[in-house]
């Protein structure tokens, strides 16, 4: 209670610029011109750190972090679920998936009574069909909505397991701690689907073999069909059922020629890694923080720092590399306005989650508080779609 009051006195303090948003009882985070921060945080397993910078005029990326019961059962399982959504072509898709995804894997470890790689598949699943029934739904007044998608990167901690599944070019990355010399490395755990990486070139390929233009370069990008960059989404039905590849979709978001199966795959993939006492922390971020840093880089700056700003440190470094690209300085980039900025960088997102094995070995014994809460931004209208970008107009996923 005495924390609590303390954190309140302090919002109330601070410049209104950086003034605390409570976003419902549990959590809330601070908006500070296009950036969204919650510094610091606790979560079943630990603490977390979260930061959402905005480019696009609306902000395509989503996020969450849901603590607590996993199921909808009152025994459990008990554990950690991070959520980072990528949309593009607009933010219908990574909106819907933030509102569902969860859900439905709550469903399905609820019928299962564990969490699986077989249980997150059906979660993934289910969230493509229920935004594949809203595209059909509404495709006769906002036919632009075939054209939405999102890549969509979960995380689940459940006892001393750690679940990633990916798909799209988000990617998560855990910091190991080496014994020998004290150095913490950087080590990927996510699998990307981006057609600039030549095994998934070759997957397409080898699923495609009737199509030599199944992947082009365009403007020196790789591109599925010549059209966007990742072979894995949530949406993006326009690729996937033939039926939404036609009028009233405008000509540059349609292919000129008919297919017969689906062009990008909503399957993700999944790694269950079992955690270890020297593991300390796992990022989770869009790809517009990898596109400004390496993994290790990213590593760097959270074992270098204090766990408290985290994840708004990530966001700062890739911001400053961002403008050191364009050879202009920080505090100019910062001053330009959304949509505009989506010329200089993407959206960001990062969630820094600690992994605290004094919490971890009580886990199954502890019944704490729910946590959730979603990464923010500027609020605007829930139902405006963003026009269609074409590869020249961004460099989106």
């Amino acid at each position: 209670m005495f924390s609590e009051l303390i954190n309140l006195l302090g919002a109330c303090f601070r410049p209104s610029s950086d003034r605390c948003a409570h976003r419902g009882s549990v959590a809330g985070g601070c908006q500070d011109g296009l950036l969204w921060f919650k510094d610091l945080g606790q979560h079943l397993n630990g603490e977390f750190s979260m930061a959402v910078v905005q480019a696009n005029n609306l902000l395509e990326d989503q996020s969450q972090i849901e603590s607590g019961n996993l199921s909808s059962l009152e025994s459990g399982p008990h554990g950690t679920f991070v959520g980072v959504y990528d949309g593009h072509g607009g933010p219908e898709t990574s909106r819907y998936v933030n509102d569902h995804l969860f859900q439905h894997l709550k469903r399905f470890i609820s019928e299962h009574q564990s969490v699986s790689a077989d249980v997150i598949r059906k979660a993934f699943q289910a969230t493509e069909e229920g935004f594949m029934s809203t595209v059909t739904k509404l495709w006769p007044v906002s036919p632009q909505i075939a054209a939405v998608g999102s890549c969509c990167l979960a995380g689940i901690i459940s006892g001393d397991t750690l679940y990633i599944a990916n798909l799209g070019d988000s990617r998560a990355v855990l910091g190991r701690a080496v014994k020998a010399t004290g150095e913490v490395l950087a080590i990927q755990l996510s699998t990307e689907h981006n057609a600039s990486i030549e095994s998934v070139r070759q997957e397409l390929y080898s699923m495609h073999p009737e199509d030599s233009q199944i992947v082009v370069l365009k403007h020196n990008v790789w591109r599925v069909k010549g059209l966007i960059q990742i072979s894995r989404s949530i949406g993006d039905v326009y690729l996937k059922k033939p039926e939404f590849n036609r009028e009233p979709l405008i000509a540059k978001c349609r292919l000129r020629e008919p297919f017969e199966k689906p062009i990008l795959s909503s399957e993700p993939s999944i790694l269950a890694q079992q955690l270890e006492p020297h593991d300390r922390f796992v990022i989770f971020a869009s790809d517009g923080l990898w596109e400004q840093l390496s993994n290790q880089e990213a590593v760097d700056i959270v074992q270098n720092h204090a766990r408290n700003g985290s994840a708004r440190r990530l966001v700062k470094a890739a911001l400053q590399e961002a403008a050191r690209k364009r050879e202009m300085r920080y505090s100019d980039l910062k001053k330009i306005d959304r949509g505009v900025r989506r010329h200089f960088h993407d959206d960001i997102t990062v969630i820094v989650v600690y992994l605290d094995w004094n919490m971890m070995s009580t886990v199954s014994s502890i019944r704490s508080a729910k946590l959730s809460i979603r990464g923010g931004g500027i609020n605007l209208p829930p139902n405006t779609l963003a026009p269609c970008t074409t590869s020249s107009e961004a460099s989106d996923n």
